[in-house]
């Protein structure tokens, strides 16, 4: 569609590569972690279904930043998606850069995730097969 409109970010579209990385790295962290953690809570399954519907909508996909006040935005911009997502609306609607030096944060977060889910995992995996 981007062709067909002349809007084709060309060069720039390798940016996606490391923000995909990097938000796959967060996903996976939390997922592991979050799974270990079902095995043990039935409920959290639940839980995080309806989470994940309300961290859906309190990300900008499918709306701009700027049509919301303020204080909403100083509340958006907590979440670590909404960087990641600008980061993609600057690639493809503006055939930009992003800042790197803006996702140093998101990078300690998914290295975190990531050693936090293989502890979780290598501490309750032994048990995990009793709860199964």
């Amino acid at each position: 569609v981007l062709l067909l409109f002349g809007k084709f970010p060309g060069e720039v579209l390798l940016a996606y590569v490391p923000l995909l990385a990097l938000q796959q790295a967060i996903a996976i962290g939390l997922g592991v972690a979050l799974g270990v953690f079902n095995v043990f809570f039935r409920d959290f399954g639940h839980a995080i279904g309806i989470l994940v519907q309300f961290w859906f909508w309190f990300t900008p996909i499918v709306y701009p930043l700027t049509i919301l006040g303020d204080w909403a935005r100083t509340m958006i911009a907590l979440n670590p998606m909404t960087a990641l997502v600008g980061g993609y609306q600057e690639i493809l609607l503006r055939g930009a850069w992003p800042d790197w030096w803006s996702y140093l944060p998101h990078l300690l977060l998914a290295i975190g995730a990531l050693l936090f889910a293989r502890l979780v995992f290598r501490r309750l995996s032994g048990e995990m097969a009793d709860y199964l």
